[in-house]
């Protein structure tokens, strides 16, 4: 089991990261703990394709005078990681730039506290 876990590694990682940063997002009241939490399950997911991609001993997929090398790594997942990153990163700068205006409006980034300012103008 322990050899199984070690070829599986950063699988095994990215799981608990994943975890970690689930966790996170549902436990944390306060909004900009819950954009980490989400950058955290991003990371996760963005190392579990990264890891899928790779091959033992396998080079970069350039052909070259050699030809074909049946040890190339996948350049897939590589390119829909660069990918989420761009996206991930939008995603945080937008997060918190709608937190700033919360913050300025109510005066506060807790949930529970924001949902209870946010009930009071309905009324």
């Amino acid at each position: 089991m322990l050899e199984t876990i070690l070829q599986n590694r950063f699988a095994v990682t990215a799981v608990i990261l994943f975890g970690i940063g689930f966790m996170n997002l549902l436990l944390q009241q306060n909004l900009l703990k819950k954009v980490v939490g989400f950058n955290i399950m991003d990371s996760a997911v963005f190392l579990l394709l990264a890891s899928l991609g790779y091959i033992d001993g396998g080079v970069a997929p350039i052909v070259g005078d050699r030809g074909f090398d049946p040890l190339y790594i996948n350049p897939i997942p590589s390119g829909l990681v660069l990918t989420g990153i761009v996206v991930s990163v939008s995603i945080t700068a937008f997060s918190l730039a709608l937190i700033q205006r919360i913050y300025r409006r109510y005066g506060t980034i807790e949930l529970w506290e924001l949902l209870e300012r946010a009930g009071k103008e309905d009324d």
